[in-house]
């Protein structure tokens, strides 16, 4: 069963068999908690959304040592000491995969404070930290990058600046989100886009997102209320490669209704095409600004189309080879 085909968002995800803690490969039944744990009562806990690719070559992962890294920096916001390098750490997503035989998925590093003094204060609790992989399909669908999905705008705003540190990973950030993707499934959408405290229009759930206006690609600024997505970076990299004029600003509600094509962009959601908003139809169907960078970005990522950033990492090869 090849990676499209895997469950989506809303299932359960594959068991495997082995998960990689703290530098040692431990059976998926052994990674376990206790109730007391400072994260379970206070969502101390950041981490990474990682896509691997079956490629001509092998299974190789999408700009591994940049979601590394950002877990890093995450953890740093958070002052969490991981005690792994991103050597380290790049090798146990190495092992992880190739322990658990699989050709293409999803990795989802994590790490969290563990079973320590009960209060707010974190100092005293324990920084575990845990990879896991899993096949997994379209976030959105088996459908969602050919048809497009429906989303709304949220009624829940992302965080305003200096709330939330919104360039870090974490857990906690993620209630929001929760609370939009319920809101919008009640109401029938796939998705919901959330604006800042200011009204402009900020990311999905879990997503960026971009709007093509007049052969012109946008996408919100860095303002603190979104994070400083991969896939975005992306994004902006294949769009000057493709010489589309892009243009990072404010934006406001009402453009996503006057847009001639809408996407999010994310590791789990790759470029998935928006069709309408709060029921209003998106340019008519999936434009040719977003099938081109569709097919830029998920042709790199299988092997098929030149690595012209090198942006993947063998599996097969150690973090201390792909540095030289």
């Amino acid at each position: 069963m090849s990676a499209g085909e895997q469950g989506t968002e809303g299932e359960l995800p594959e068991r495997t068999e082995w998960i990689w803690h703290d530098g040692e490969i431990i059976p998926w039944d052994a990674a376990q908690l206790h109730v007391m744990s400072h994260v379970v009562h206070y969502g101390s806990s950041v981490f990474e959304g990682v896509r691997f690719y079956a490629t001509p070559d092998g299974p190789a992962v999408f700009r591994l040592t940049d979601h590394v890294q950002r877990f890093i920096n995450s953890a740093r916001i958070y002052r969490m000491d991981l005690g792994q390098s991103l050597a380290q750490l790049s090798d146990g997503i190495r092992d992880v995969v190739k322990r658990n035989g699989l050709e293409e998925g999803y990795i989802r590093p994590v790490a969290f404070r563990g079973l320590g003094a009960l209060g707010l204060h974190p100092g005293k609790s324990p920084v575990k930290t845990y990879i896991v992989c899993w096949p997994w399909g379209q976030y959105l669908g088996t459908d969602c990058l050919e048809q497009g999905v429906d989303v709304c705008v949220s009624s829940w705003n992302r965080p305003a600046p200096n709330t939330l540190p919104t360039l870090a990973k974490a857990g906690g950030n993620y209630v929001i989100s929760q609370l939009m993707r319920l809101e919008a499934e009640a109401n029938g959408y796939a998705e919901a886009i959330g604006l800042g405290t200011d009204g402009l229009v900020s990311e999905g759930s879990g997503q960026n997102l971009f709007l093509v206006s007049d052969g012109v690609l946008h996408t919100p600024t860095l303002n603190g209320s979104l994070l400083n997505g991969i896939t975005r970076d992306c994004v902006l990299k294949l769009a000057a490669h493709l010489g589309i004029p892009t243009r990072e600003e404010p934006i406001p509600r009402e453009r996503l209704y006057v847009a001639d094509e809408l996407f999010f962009t994310g590791t789990a959601s790759e470029i998935t095409p928006i069709r309408s908003v709060d029921r209003i139809e998106v340019g008519g169907g999936v434009g040719p600004i977003t099938k081109a960078l569709q097919a830029e970005y998920l042709g790199i990522a299988t092997g098929e189309r030149p690595d012209l950033f090198n942006w993947l990492e063998p599996i097969h090869q150690p973090a201390s080879e792909a540095a030289l």
